[in-house]
């Protein structure tokens, strides 16, 4: 996979992985940052958002994305969920990478590293913390955590924008693997449920949340967003 199979989305350069095991070959190779990339975020992309993808590694996280690279001649490429991908990783490389957690309330962080520490004997998590950062004076401290640390990967749970411009000023000073969890913690500690596997593999998991969440209804104003673009022809091949 090269940069310039990446397929532009409203100015976003997403890669066509057709594999969650392809993406893990990539970043084995390249540090950066791993941005899911969803209708949501297409549409509401600005030069800010745009940059972070565009300088790291954009990846397909809603069936949308995954529909319009098909149609922009990726017939390859597949969906790739950021909450099952963080366990990729850790499954791949827990016995030699380290890693640091950052994200949720501190009671789920602590739950996350304790069943990390039970599933993965041997883990090494350097360090983390919860992602209530109350202002300049302990993102700094966080951010040299990071430089004095090192860890190989950092896992961001905060939600999006916010998890990649944290990100991109901790890959300022410490370049790594980094990935944007979203509330993927609270999934893992099974405070939140996900879809049944069905919807999942049928690529609707998010009408699974729209059925049980119907207060979501203004996110899916983006997902219909993106539809008509589509339609309409917005997105062109490069």
């Amino acid at each position: 996979m090269q940069k310039d199979d990446r397929i532009d989305l409203n100015g976003m350069k997403v890669f066509p992985f057709s594999s969650a095991s392809e993406l893990l070959e990539y970043v084995n190779c390249h540090k950066g940052i791993l941005v899911a990339v969803n209708a949501e975020k297409v549409t509401k992309a600005t030069d800010e958002t745009r940059a972070v993808v565009n300088d790291n590694i954009g990846y397909a996280d809603g069936a949308g994305v995954v529909v319009a690279m098909h149609k922009l001649g990726k017939p390859q490429a597949v969906r790739i969920a950021g909450c099952d991908l963080w366990l990729n990783i850790v499954q791949e490389s827990y016995h030699e990478k380290t890693f640091y957690l950052i994200g949720s309330k501190q009671e789920v962080i602590e739950d996350t590293v304790k069943q990390l520490k039970s599933q993965y004997n041997g883990i090494t998590i350097v360090g983390y913390r919860n992602g209530y950062i109350n202002n300049e004076e302990e993102r700094n401290a966080l951010i040299q955590d990071i430089a004095n640390k090192k860890p190989d990967v950092v896992f961001v749970a905060m939600g999006s924008p916010k998890q990649e411009f944290l990100m991109t000023d901790m890959m300022r000073v410490h370049p790594a693997i980094y990935q944007g969890l979203g509330g993927s913690f609270d999934v893992y500690t099974g405070r939140v449920k996900r879809a049944p596997l069905w919807w999942q593999e049928h690529n609707i998991e998010f009408l699974y949340r729209f059925l049980k969440q119907p207060q979501r209804y203004r996110r899916e104003y983006y997902r219909l967003k993106f539809l008509v673009w589509m339609l309409l022809g917005k997105f062109k091949k490069n």
